[in-house]
């Protein structure tokens, strides 16, 4: 039981004995730093069922506390607030618990019903980008916390490999591409179709501007563009099934899936399952015709069906076109359901979509309700905002976004620039300098992002995230290969480090227990809240604390043999906890830097 459940028990037992009265429960907050103290009481809530002045009130549970609960070692009060102070071997104790796990801070998969989290659903037109990347790594990281608190997780995607915006990357290749291919060209396919993509852009707005110099207005010429026809006659044919356009369709597709591989396998991300909305868009009618039936969906006089969400403030949405055709609402309703059959155990699903889609899954979501799915009720829109550059917006028609692949490589030149600076690797071989270039390129990228509300919009410097002070990935490695140093150097294995009993606590020390004791309980408010920001920054606070002892307290160089055993092993356990941490962002932590 952890400290603040304890104490509630024995401050409900106070309340009871000192005034016949029941308590619901006990409000706690962090002591403030100028008053003595590990945790606080507010005794202003409890006014409702104990009438009096709250200082006294204070006064009497802390010495009920203090003569009745070996753990209360002594406790002052400021005005309605109990500060109480906790006795060394209640730290000690649970410092010996946790030392030797490994796994410090994550539980067994408990629970029967899973969790799908689907991230990343790229495009086949183009390489994935800087706001891709967000994405990515917000997926993955929320999979991998869900799974650290308990859950049993399968990680997916939605490959968005059919429609217009792919027949253009297709027609401009057979127009201009003069039969390149990934390796006649030396290019990554995914980059190499988005090549293709920009083309098209350029030759339809060269085509729009003859047709204007013709004499049609704006509106009208980018009606009449012939290759924008040409396209959608490309995707009506692909639709039919037409042989010469599926086997296009399906090569160009195969270059840019092996592409996605060779970016989500440097980007350090996995999948389980694949879904491709080629296969999904026709999914869905079937529920729309059960819909109707029900009540559920209405037909208007052209034919088209729609859900009418007024009641639940929201407007009307179409769920199926007059001509039959499905929506990207109808094909979603049907691919959700689909998943449900494919993975029985799944008891909720978690979408990272970006928040221009806010709208968009609340009426899915409540069309799924309103269907009578169970498991509607725990679905969740993983919302994010947009990646900026100090350039400005990228445009993927216009070739102005920052390549994934480009990305990570700059972040990892950019990494051994800095390294150079500091003058910290001479001992290193080359091979081992790329490495760990890499490692803390990478890793100062996904803090970067990751230590962020997933609801707010991020300026992305390369420069600034690579910074070896400061709330950045690479500080925080720096820490965690600073304490693989000292166990280095003080030649300690796993099974001679043992605390002994009674070691006086530096205050130092002290806090870094209370640090590490909250772990557990910021996984589970990560997980409930789909926010890796919490480990992130969790994690910095816990390297601060760390930095601070480090400062003030000789570890190698303690007066005493089981202080210098306390202190090697208080490190090791918050070595331990970094990696932990950083496991679930998805971030490499290096044993030298």
């Amino acid at each position: 039981m952890k400290l603040q459940d304890t104490l509630e028990v024995h401050v409900k037992a106070a309340v009871k004995a000192l005034f016949q009265s029941e308590l619901e429960s006990v409000e706690f907050q962090a002591t403030r730093k100028e008053f003595a103290g590990d945790i606080t009481v507010v005794v202003f809530p409890m006014l409702r069922v104990v009438k009096g002045n709250p200082a006294v009130i204070g006064e009497q549970i802390g010495k009920y506390l203090q003569d009745n609960v070996t753990l209360v070692k002594d406790f002052n009060v400021v005005k309605g607030f109990l500060n109480i102070e906790i006795d060394n071997t209640y730290y000690l104790d649970f410092f010996n618990s946790i030392k030797d796990n490994q796994n410090y801070g994550f539980i067994e998969d408990k629970d029967e019903k899973a969790i799908m989290v689907e991230y990343s659903s790229p495009n086949t037109n183009k390489p994935l980008h800087l706001g891709h990347v967000r994405n990515v790594l917000l997926g993955y990281s929320v999979a991998e916390i869900l799974k650290a608190s308990g859950k049993k997780v399968y990680k997916t995607q939605i490959i968005n490999d059919r429609g217009i915006h792919i027949c253009k990357s297709m027609l401009a290749w057979q127009r201009f591409g003069n039969g390149e291919t990934p390796e006649s060209t030396g290019l990554k396919g995914d980059k190499l179709v988005g090549n293709y993509y920009v083309e098209f852009d350029k030759a339809y707005k060269k085509e729009v501007s003859d047709l204007m110099s013709q004499g049609l207005q704006d509106e009208e010429a980018k009606k009449e563009v012939p290759i924008l026809l040409e396209a959608q006659e490309m995707l009506r044919k692909w639709e039919a099934g037409d042989d010469e356009v599926v086997a296009l369709w399906e090569k160009m597709n195969g270059w840019v899936y092996d592409g996605f591989e060779e970016t989500y396998k440097a980007i350090g991300v996995d999948f389980d399952e694949y879904y491709y909305e080629s296969q999904t868009y026709l999914l869905g009618k079937e529920f729309i015709a059960q819909g109707l039936k029900t009540g559920v969906f209405h037909k208007k006089g052209d034919g088209s069906v729609w859900c009418d969400l007024t009641e639940d403030g929201l407007d009307e949405k179409i769920v199926l076109r007059a001509d039959g055709t499905a929506v990207y609402m109808t094909q979603d309703i049907g691919t959700a359901i689909q998943r449900i059959k494919d993975y029985p155990d799944v008891g909720g699903m978690v979408y990272t979509v970006g928040n221009e889609q806010d709208y968009h899954f609340k009426v899915l979501f409540l069309i799924l309700k309103k269907l009578g799915f169970d498991w509607a009720e725990n679905l969740y829109h993983l919302s994010y905002g947009m990646v900026d550059l100090p350039s400005g917006k990228m445009k993927s028609r216009e070739g102005t976004v920052v390549d994934a692949d480009d990305l990570i490589n700059e972040m990892a030149d950019t990494a051994e620039e800095i390294s150079k600076e500091l003058g910290k690797l001479d001992e290193y071989s080359e091979a081992d300098k790329k490495a760990l270039y890499k490692t803390i390129g990478l890793g100062a990228l996904k803090y970067y992002i990751l230590k962020v509300d997933p609801k707010k919009r991020i300026l992305f410097d390369p420069k600034e995230s690579i910074d070896f002070q400061g709330n950045t990935g690479p500080f925080i490695q720096y820490t965690y290969a600073r304490i693989q140093s000292i166990l280095r150097k003080a030649g300690a294995k796993e099974d001679e480090v043992r605390v002994a009993a009674g070691v006086p606590l530096h205050e130092k020390e002290k806090q870094l227990l209370k640090q590490l004791e909250q772990f557990p309980e910021v996984v589970q408010n990560a997980a409930e809240h789909y926010s890796p920001a919490l480990i992130a920054n969790y994690t910095y606070d816990l390297v601060k604390d760390f930095n601070s002892f480090y400062q003030n307290v000789s570890i190698l160089g303690a007066d005493r043999e089981e202080e210098k055993v306390f202190r090697v092993a208080l490190s090791k356990t918050v070595g331990q906890t970094i990696k932990n941490a950083f496991s679930v962002l998805g971030i490499d932590v290096p044993k030298r830097m």
